[in-house]
C-alpha cells in the first residue's frame, strides 16, 4: 500500500532547533520530530512512505523569498532521494505576492501554504484577494484551519466558506480536518465543496476514533488525505492511529495515497 504524507514541514539544520521550540510553544505542546529533513526521511523510509509534499509559512514579508528557496531546495533533495517530493510556497500579505507567485511558479512549487494564525490575517482578508485571483484554475492553495483560542480565529472554517462563495473556481486544502480543534464548525460550513480536500494532520490525537471515522464519513472519503504534520507527529505515531480507524481497505488506499495524487494533480498550470 502506498503512503504520501500531505502534510509537513522541514527546516534547514541550523535553525531546525529554534523553529520547532517556537512552533511547540505556539500550540503548547511538544513535537516529536526534531524538523529537519534527515530526521523526517529517516522515518518515512523506516514506515514504507513513498512521498511527501512540504509546507512553509512566511512569518513576515522580508523572508518570503529565503522561505520559498528552502522549500524548493528541500523537494529536490527529497526527489533525488527517490521520494516523491512536492512544495507548496509562501505569501504574506505585505509582500509582493505577484511576484512570488511567479517565483514560486519558476522553481517548480506546485501551489501556496497560509498559516493565517501564526501569519496574523484573517484568510477572508481583501488583501488575500489577488492571490485567490491568480489561484483561481490555476494552482491550489492550502490552508492551517481553525482554532478554539479567541485570539487566533484567523482562520475558522466560515471564513473559508465565504472564500468559496468567492471565488467558485478555486481549490483548497483545509488542515486538520478542515478545523483545528474547530472539527464541529468545519461540519458545519465546509462540507459538500467538491473543490475542498482535507487533511487528518494535527488532528487524530486530538479526537476519539469514531469522531475521526465520523468527520471523514461527512466530509468525503475521496477528499480526505493522510498527514502528519511532520515535526508535530512522526509517521510510526501517526499511521497506527489512521489504520485503526474501521475503514475498508479502498478507503485507506485512497486516504493515504490516492487522493492526495488527485489533489495535486490540480497544481500549478501556467
Amino acid at each position: 500500500m502506498k503512503i504520501f504524507d500531505v502534510h509537513t514541514h522541514v527546516y534547514p539544520d541550523k535553525i531546525a532547533e529554534r523553529a520547532v521550540d517556537a512552533l511547540g510553544k505556539f500550540y503548547d505542546f511538544v513535537p516529536e520530530g526534531d524538523g529537519t529533513y534527515g530526521n523526517m526521511t529517516d522515518n518515512d523510509r523506516k514506515c514504507g512512505v513513498n512521498g511527501f509534499l512540504l509546507l512553509c509559512v512566511a512569518t513576515n514579508a522580508h523572508q518570503i523569498r529565503r522561505v520559498n528557496e528552502s522549500v524548493a531546495a528541500a523537494m529536490e533533495r527529497g526527489r533525488a532521494d527517490g521520494f516523491e517530493a512536492y512544495a507548496f510556497g509562501g505569501i504574506h500579505p505585505c509582500g509582493d505576492m505577484k511576484a512570488e507567485i511567479d517565483f514560486c511558479i519558476e522553481k517548480g512549487l506546485s501551489g501556496i501554504k497560509l498559516h493565517p494564525d501564526i501569519q496574523g490575517v484573517n484568510i477572508d482578508d481583501p488583501r488575500l484577494f489577488p492571490l485567490y485571483e491568480e489561484a483561481e484554475n490555476r494552482f491550489p492553495v492550502y490552508f492551517h484551519m481553525g482554532d478554539d483560542r479567541p485570539q487566533y480565529r484567523f482562520s475558522s472554517p466560515d471564513k473559508l466558506a465565504r472564500i468559496m462563495k468567492l471565488f467558485p473556481r478555486l481549490t483548497v486544502a483545509a488542515a486538520h480536518f478542515g478545523g483545528y480543534k474547530a472539527s464541529d464548525e468545519a461540519l458545519e460550513y465546509l462540507t459538500g465543496g467538491d473543490r475542498i480536500f482535507f487533511d487528518t494532520s494535527s488532528a487524530l490525537w486530538a479526537m476519539t476514533r469514531e469522531r475521526a471515522e465520523l468527520m471523514i464519513s461527512r466530509l468525503g472519503v475521496s477528499r480526505v488525505m493522510f498527514g502528519t504534520d511532520y515535526p508535530v507527529m512522526l509517521p510510526e505515531t501517526e499511521l497506527p492511529r489512521f489504520m485503526s480507524l474501521r475503514l475498508t481497505e479502498k478507503e485507506r488506499e485512497d486516504i493515504l495515497y490516492n487522493n492526495a495524487a488527485a489533489f495535486l494533480k490540480e497544481t500549478v498550470r501556467v
